[in-house]
């Protein structure tokens, strides 16, 4: 059965992470308080991140913004496209 958890972010009890996917407190407070589907659309506004401000992961300065901008997105006020972005057409 899988394990399930009160998802603040999509306010609803949701299937649980199958394990960390962060190192340290902030890790476990999202394997704790956030849903698979929840970590998915992270991944995808990540990827937005990561592209629109051209962030190189091996920088500590990238990985401090990637890392607010997820604490941000899961347990603070939300966050916002970069400026600028347009979404692909399908």
């Amino acid at each position: 059965m899988a394990r399930m958890v009160q998802c603040v972010k999509l306010g609803r009890e949701a299937e649980g992470l199958d394990r960390p996917t962060y190192p340290g407190p902030l890790g476990q407070r999202i394997f704790e308080n956030i849903s698979k589907e929840a970590w998915h659309n992270w991944i995808k506004f990540q990827t937005i991140l990561v592209n629109e401000n051209r962030l190189n992961l091996s920088d500590a300065p990238a990985r401090k913004f990637l890392a607010a901008q997820m604490e941000n997105f899961f347990f603070g006020e939300g966050t916002q496209m970069p400026p600028g972005y347009v979404p692909p057409k399908n």
